[in-house]
């Protein structure tokens, strides 16, 4: 990982759209800073187009859809991407798997539930579990206690006993069943939404991020940036960003928009 000062200036220059995680990448310890908010509108404003691709439900995917300064929203970790239309005023809302096929999985995610609690002390139900329509959230950090290694260990390992797929954030371990993850909708997105073709154009996207759930991301665009607390994960993700910023949380996403935004 080359600190952020070292990224390309002609190809911050000819960046066309920002891909970015929410916990812990524009937020700082829980909360959305005034400056990391403006940052968005700023790219947005400047013609770069910005999206959230998340781990957090659906709930707040719409309100972020509709609310914020993006063109849309990838959620659930790839479950679905919801994009607001605002001279139609009609939320697009587009899932990997139709109702049925969820509501199936919810019935074993429940008993996956079960499981976790039972076998590992001090993890809970997120408190956002109830605006999820696709996958299942187990807090480790972020209402509770925090949790040792061992034990985040435990309940990705048991989602993955039970035919799951399991990935950490810096404060879930979201699992699901389905073959997708935040690349491959984030991919869908881009062609629908953005009439763009990310295997053509990506080195033309920045995504920035900051823990092992971002790791398909961060294999997959070549000019990907983390923000300083990524390294909290060193040795745990499978793919790196290939550069990153000097501050933590929102401050580090404003020093990597800033950095666009001065190319431009």
């Amino acid at each position: 990982m080359q600190p952020i000062s070292r990224f390309p200036a002609n190809i911050a220059a000819n960046i066309t759209c920002v891909f970015t995680d929410i916990d812990d990448t524009i937020t700082t310890d829980g909360r959305l800073p005034a400056k990391a908010y403006a940052a968005l509108e700023a790219l947005s404003e400047a013609g770069i187009q910005v999206a959230p691709i998340t781990g957090r439900p659906a709930g707040w995917c719409d309100m972020i859809a509709r609310m914020w300064p993006v063109a849309g929203v990838v959620g659930e970790n790839g479950a679905f991407y919801f994009a607001y239309d605002a001279p139609d005023r009609k939320m697009r809302r587009v899932y990997h798997a139709g109702e049925q096929l969820r509501q199936q999985n919810r019935q074993k995610l429940a008993v996956i539930k079960a499981r976790i609690l039972e076998e590992v002390k001090g993890s809970a139900v997120s408190a956002d579990q109830a605006y999820r329509e696709a996958d299942l959230a187990i807090d480790f950090c972020e209402d509770v206690p925090a949790l040792g290694q061992q034990d985040i260990a435990r309940i990705q390992a048991i989602f993955e006993e039970e035919g799951a797929v399991a990935k950490v954030s810096s404060i879930h371990v979201n699992g699901w069943f389905g073959d997708y993850d935040k690349l491959s909708m984030t991919r869908r997105f881009a062609r629908d939404r953005l009439g763009l073709d990310m295997d053509l154009e990506r080195e033309k996207i920045v995504f920035c991020g900051d823990s092992p759930n971002d790791s398909p991301m961060f294999a997959f665009f070549p000019y990907a940036c983390g923000v300083a607390n990524v390294r909290d994960f060193a040795g745990q993700m499978q793919a790196n960003p290939a550069f990153i910023a000097p501050s933590l949380g929102g401050d580090g996403f404003v020093e990597i928009a800033e950095m666009l935004l001065r190319a431009r």
